[in-house]
C-alpha cells in the first residue's frame, strides 16, 4: 500500500477516533496522536499493510491513558503496564495472561523500550495452543502517558530505558528472554509468568480465590 493511501485510510480512522474520545479530546489532539502513532510503527513493523489499523489500535490506547492522566479516566479499574525489550515475548504473555485471569477486572497493557518487528513465534504458538487469541497482539513502544497512566508497571529486563515515576508501583519479573528459544524452553518461561500473573492479581483483587483453572 502507498503512503497517500494510508494518510486517506488515517484521516478516516481520525474521524472514528474523535467520534469515540469526544468530550475528552478534540480532533487535532486525536489527529497528532493517530499520526505519531503510525510514524513510531512505521520504524519497526514488518506488517506494512496493516499499519493503519495497529495505528488505530495503538492510538486509542495511548488516549485512554491520557485521558486517565488528565483526571478523566475511560475506565475505573486498576490499570498494569507489562514492559520488556522488544515487546515481542515475555511482556506479550503477561499481558494476555494478566488480561485472561484478570476477567475485566483490571486493564492490561504492554510496550517496549526497543520494539521488535514481531511477537515471538514460540510464545505465540504456547499461548494460541492454551486457547489465548494472540492475533491483535504487536510490538509497540514505550510511551510517556502510559507509563504514567499505570498503577503498577511490572519490567522484564528492560534495564535503564525503563521510566521510573513517583507513586508507581514497580515489579521486576527476572524472566528468561525467550528470543531464539524452541518452544520446550519457552515453555516453562510462560508458565512462570501465568504463576507470577495469577499470583499479582489475588493481590491486587484482594481475591485469593482468583481462578487457576485454566493454568497449566
Amino acid at each position: 500500500m502507498s503512503y497517500d493511501h494510508d494518510l486517506s485510510v488515517l484521516s478516516r480512522k481520525a474521524a472514528g477516533l474523535a467520534a469515540r474520545f469526544d468530550g475528552m479530546f478534540g480532533v487535532e489532539t486525536v489527529e497528532r496522536l493517530l499520526h505519531e502513532s503510525y510514524d513510531l510503527l512505521a520504524a519497526t513493523s514488518k506488517v506494512n499493510q496493516y499499519l493503519p489499523l495497529l495505528a488505530e489500535r495503538f492510538a486509542a490506547d495511548r488516549l485512554r491513558s491520557l485521558a486517565k492522566t488528565q483526571g478523566v479516566p475511560v475506565t475505573t479499574t486498576p490499570e498494569i503496564l507489562v514492559v520488556c525489550t522488544h515487546n515481542a515475548g515475555r511482556s506479550v504473555a503477561a499481558r494476555i495472561l494478566l488480561d485472561h485471569h484478570g476477567r475485566g477486572r483490571v486493564t492490561v497493557r504492554s510496550a517496549g523500550s526497543a520494539p521488535g518487528d514481531d511477537i515471538n513465534p514460540a510464545v505465540a504458538e504456547i499461548l494460541t495452543e492454551r486457547g489465548h487469541d494472540v492475533s491483535k497482539e504487536f510490538p509497540k513502544p514505550l510511551t510517556d502517558e502510559a507509563a504514567r497512566a499505570a498503577d503498577v508497571i511490572i519490567t522484564m529486563g528492560c534495564g535503564d530505558a525503563c521510566p521510573i515515576f513517583p507513586g508507581k508501583r514497580y515489579l521486576d519479573w527476572d524472566l528468561t528472554d525467550p528470543a531464539g528459544k524452541p518452544v520446550e524452553e519457552v515453555r516453562p518461561i510462560v508458565d512462570d509468568i501465568d504463576r507470577r500473573a495469577q499470583a499479582l492479581l489475588a493481590e491486587l483483587l484482594d481475591a485469593p480465590g482468583v481462578s487457576s483453572a485454566e493454568a497449566p
